[in-house]
């Protein structure tokens, strides 16, 4: 297990590595307009160049590059040239709200696929039929249009859940959670129909082996049998899914915080990439990329402890 958590980690490194790379490549084309959208369209020429070589960006890319490279491995990620605050500053205020939503939709999107999805497969039938369905339309849906949904109906109308705003968890775990209430369930239906129809093909699929009939000749009850050996192995599929969704989750994250004026990374990837905030925009792009090594981490753990092939492989 030691060897295989070093491979993963270090294909972690290597990725924040090639991520923040391409997200420079791909930004280097804007830099000429950073110091005129600072200094305003009245700036002249020379004022413009002035402020291009204040900020380094009249240098070669590759040397761009590796000087916030260098400055980002000793915690200097620069300064918002727009905010005039540090980078990991303005990251540490928004960074809690995406995570809350990530991981609770995560773990939402995580229990009630996998019960879902092992009751189709078990029971068959209306239930079968119905997942089919959803699944259909929760993979139709956009999430945005649920939010206005969600927010029109039980915000505006029932003002059951606030419209707007969020809530520290700190502040009040109560608010937290009514914040959070309406975001959540936007991500998390499209979520579901999809991990739960891996998990029920999954499970389908390990229900058809001879392994599962030796255990049923044991007298083992069929509960015991669902949630030990079927669960286990029908796991990991879903697991992988759930872990690719999580990408879904962050990028409908950007649509979501706008709907619900979040303060989150998704808005401030949006506020940042429309100002062309370079610092702003990497901090941004480097704290999503962390995230989702993070969960495929411990992903990764999970599904290695439940099929130890994994680990060898």
């Amino acid at each position: 297990m030691a060897v295989f958590l070093l491979r993963r980690l270090a294909s972690a490194v290597v990725l924040l590595f090639a991520a923040s790379f391409i997200a420079y490549l791909m930004l280097y084309p804007a830099a000429g307009d950073i110091a005129r959208n600072i200094l305003g369209e009245n700036a002249t020429e020379a004022q413009v160049a002035l402020k291009n070589h204040e900020l380094g960006l009249d240098q070669p890319l590759i040397l761009q590059y590796l000087a916030w490279l260098g400055r980002a491995l000793t915690g200097d990620f620069g300064s918002s040239y727009f905010a005039s605050q540090p980078v990991l500053k303005i990251l540490e205020v928004r960074l809690p709200v995406t995570i809350s939503l990530v991981v609770v939709v995560t773990l939402l999107t995580g229990v009630l696929a996998f019960a879902v999805g092992l009751l189709a497969a078990v029971k068959k039938g209306w239930i079968d039929r119905t997942l089919q369905v959803l699944a259909t339309l929760g993979d139709a849906l956009p999430a945005f249009i649920v939010a206005l949904f969600l927010v029109t109906l039980f915000a505006i109308q029932l003002k059951l859940f606030p419209a707007t705003g969020y809530v520290a968890l700190t502040k009040s775990p109560l608010d937290w959670a009514r914040t959070l209430t309406l975001p959540v369930i936007a991500l998390t239906i499209g979520g579901v129909a999809g991990v739960a129809q891996q998990v029920r093909s999954s499970a389908l699929e390990v229900l058809r082996h001879d392994y599962v009939r030796t255990v049923r000749s044991r007298g083992l009850s069929e509960r015991r049998i669902i949630l030990t050996t079927v669960l286990r192995n029908a796991s990991v599929n879903g697991l992988t899914t759930l872990a690719v969704h999580v990408v879904g989750i962050l990028g409908g994250a950007v649509v979501i915080e706008s709907v619900f004026a979040l303060p989150g990374l998704g808005s401030l990837a949006v506020e940042s990439t429309s100002r062309t905030d370079l610092p702003l925009i990497l901090g941004v792009i480097l704290a999503v990329v962390l995230i989702i090594v993070i969960v495929n981490l411990v992903v990764d753990i999970v599904v290695a402890w439940l099929n130890p092939k994994v680990r060898l492989s």
